[in-house]
């Protein structure tokens, strides 16, 4: 199929459903907004899976449409264009399921995909530690077996959508006494169950989509390592490879509306009559079209630092769009008397950008270290 008639046909399938109930989630969700109409958007999630929207880069034997890499570009921008809620299944289907398709085994593979691709389970993802955040060959949760089953204790932190999640792809040491990258295994555990302590973590917007997650002898089957026990790391790495995929034009396409939103407010508030705030918009235009030129650019490409890059190109450009925000608004910005507006949101929650999935600092180490070849930097 053209790219042509692929957009068109997304487009007005989005524009067929996107009504009546569902209309009211336009815009809906997203970092820092993860709280709104979280139930209604799992609805819509569903809606989707019935027209075949969810996966669309999954083969079809998979329950995805097959679609070439231009066609899931296409997919993300319209669906971005069209105002469409965040989706709340986003770790099972960019994440977790791809890992599944490239190194599980087939029983786990009947037994994950369907549901992931219907939105009937929710996942989220457990690497970081309070000792192993950016430095994940750091972690120190622990799994051993006993009989057939995987005995989980440990704790995870920053856990995104945890307080939702069905399941949990758990990064755990399952190789006493081994380090770093060596005897870690990539583990599916189910959170609903008794060894499993989800506390939430109140941000700076006052809401809470992170979570810290207690293992306190949780079990898993014995079956549910993805890959060879013991070989994780390599797991664990193809994860994060694909959560630097086509979704990021999509995520662009946000980061345009904000910026033309924010253009309007700079020009209704007469904020473009001072030249220092005018470049700083014009800057802003113009680390969009960098960033966009270079996802284009490098699209498929899972060479080291190339994650790296581009992690450090949207984190700081987002940060200093909120940033920018408040220095539009001026000292209103200061105040919330009713609650924080959206620009006030978007500045606290991007705080936040150039820390989560790694950090500004270790993003340059890789890129150092791994694609310049330059020394490595002294670790204790």
């Amino acid at each position: 199929m053209p790219d042509q008639d692929f957009r068109d046909e997304v487009r007005t399938w989005l524009a067929e459903h996107l009504r009546g109930d569902f209309a009211k989630l336009r815009g809906r969700g997203g970092p820092g907004r993860e709280h709104e109409a979280f139930d209604e958007r799992l609805a819509w999630e569903r809606e989707l899976a019935t027209g075949g929207w969810n996966c669309v880069g999954w083969p079809v034997e998979h329950g995805g449409r097959g679609a070439t890499l231009e066609q899931q570009v296409v997919f993300h921008e319209e669906y971005a264009l069209s105002d469409a809620p965040a989706k709340v299944g986003h770790f099972g289907q960019e994440l977790l399921g791809p890992t599944l398709i490239a190194f599980g085994t087939p029983e786990q593979q009947r037994r994950f995909l369907p549901p992931i691709v219907a939105a009937e389970e929710l996942w989220c993802q457990g690497y970081s530690e309070p000792g192993a955040g950016s430095d994940l060959a750091a972690v120190s949760t622990s799994a051993r077996l006993d009989g057939d089953e995987w005995v989980v204790t440990g704790q995870k932190v920053w856990t995104s959508l945890a307080q939702h999640a069905d399941w949990c792809f758990v990064v755990a040491r399952t190789e006493p006494g081994s380090k770093r990258h060596k005897g870690l295994s990539y583990l599916l555990v189910p959170m609903r169950q008794s060894g499993v302590d989800v506390r939430p973590i109140v941000q700076l917007t006052g809401t809470a989509e992170f979570n810290e997650v207690f293992f306190d002898g949780a079990r898993t089957a014995r079956d549910l390592a993805v890959g060879e026990p013991g070989d994780g790391w390599r797991v664990a790495m193809g994860t994060l490879a694909f959560e630097r995929g086509v979704a990021t034009l999509g995520q662009q396409v946000g980061f345009r509306r904000e910026l033309t939103a924010l253009t309007e407010l700079a020009r209704s508030a007469g904020a473009l009559d001072d030249p220092v705030l005018a470049e700083r918009v014009d800057r802003a235009w113009l680390g969009l079209e960098v960033m966009r030129a270079h996802a284009i650019r490098t699209l498929g490409d899972t060479g080291p630092g190339t994650a790296s890059v581009a992690k450090l190109v949207w984190a700081n450009w987002h940060r200093t769009l909120g940033e920018l925000a408040m220095a539009i608004r001026g000292a209103a910005g200061m105040l919330a008397p009713g609650g924080l507006d959206d620009w006030q949101r978007l500045y606290l929650f991007t705080r936040a950008d150039t820390i989560y999935g790694g950090s500004n600092e270790i993003q340059r180490n890789i890129i150092a270290e791994r694609v310049l070849g330059l020394p490595r930097e002294a670790r204790p």
